[in-house]
């Protein structure tokens, strides 16, 4: 049985699919940004030098356009409560060699979810209680 997520009032979320990149690759970034805040992870991937930071600062800011216009969330409180990194699909192709042999070349590709969560809705939710 597949269970249902139940949708909090302060999260926004932005989903990526098959990326082409090694999932390892991204993971490697992911790990950097996790549980950062939303302005200093734009800064932070700006910075870093590799290839795998565009998508993932595309898919930040786009869960970041979400919270603000979906659901009027603060730019400024958002934290990244998630981020995952799964494998997507193999693209395979052949590559032709010499005496009519062929080479398989395999493209990796990766499914990326980052879940932005708003700070200030969980102080606000603890003063009411």
């Amino acid at each position: 049985m597949i269970k249902k997520r139940k949708k909090k009032p302060y999260e926004a979320f932005a989903l990526g699919q098959y990326i082409s990149m090694s999932a390892h690759k991204a993971r490697r970034i992911i790990d950097q940004i996790r549980g950062r805040s939303y302005e200093e992870t734009l800064m932070i991937l700006e910075l870093m030098p590799y290839r795998a930071c565009y998508p993932i600062f595309k898919l930040v800011y786009s869960a970041a356009a979400n919270a603000s216009h979906n659901m009027g969330l603060n730019e400024a409180s958002l934290v990244i409560s998630k981020a995952e990194v799964n494998e997507g699909a193999t693209m395979k192709k052949l590559k032709p060699r010499a005496r009519g042999r062929s080479y398989l070349i395999k493209r990796p590709t990766c499914h990326i979810r980052i879940v932005l969560e708003d700070i200030s809705y969980e102080e606000y939710e603890d003063y009411l209680i």
